[in-house]
């Protein structure tokens, strides 16, 4: 496997840390992948620019941080703002249609996706709109298997939340389906 190199960013409050974690641990845990996570995000936990790194491999990782990732999710136009000149170029940039207005070509493949618009409707709560953003990352590069990740929600998510998030997952994978 070549060496992954992805950013999920946000708001605070969006999950990116969370979809993050459970991406890294799904790799490690059932992929037989070595990967590590990082966070970091602003002063204002709910609201304000937050930003989470994952690296997966087949080899050894000798530095946690992310210069250039191969793989960007901007879900707010501040986050596409600041983040989209680092993406390597030849890179994967996944965008939420609803928030973040695509202002400057990128040497990447763009990808608007209606993330949030489709949990709205179809769930109504986007509380799961980062399983969702995780779902059409899935669906759109392979990187893990999605039972990997269903696996990891059965240990991460409550109960009482796990069928919507399982549902949100799902529908990640049908929308980046052409």
């Amino acid at each position: 496997m070549e060496r992954t190199r992805l950013v999920f960013s946000g708001s605070g409050g969006q999950g990116v840390i969370t979809a993050a974690i459970i991406l890294a641990e799904a790799a490690v845990l059932h992929e037989g992948l070595i990967a590590v996570q990082t966070q970091a995000y602003g002063a204002a936990a709910r609201g304000g620019a937050t930003r989470s790194e994952v690296i997966i491999s087949d080899e050894q990782i000798n530095y946690p941080k992310v210069t250039q990732p191969n793989i960007l999710v901007c879900l707010t136009q501040e986050s596409y703002n600041i983040f989209s000149g680092i993406i390597r170029p030849g890179g994967l940039l996944i965008t939420d249609k609803r928030y973040v207005k695509v202002k400057q070509k990128v040497d990447a493949v763009q990808h608007e996706m209606p993330i949030y618009e489709t949990v709205m409707e179809k769930i109504g709560k986007p509380i799961v709109l980062n399983i969702c953003m995780l779902g059409t990352l899935l669906g759109l590069t392979g990187i893990v298997k999605p039972e990997s990740i269903f696996k990891v929600l059965e240990t991460r998510i409550p109960e009482s939340f796990l069928e919507m998030n399982q549902n949100a997952l799902k529908l990640g994978l049908q929308i980046s389906q052409p």
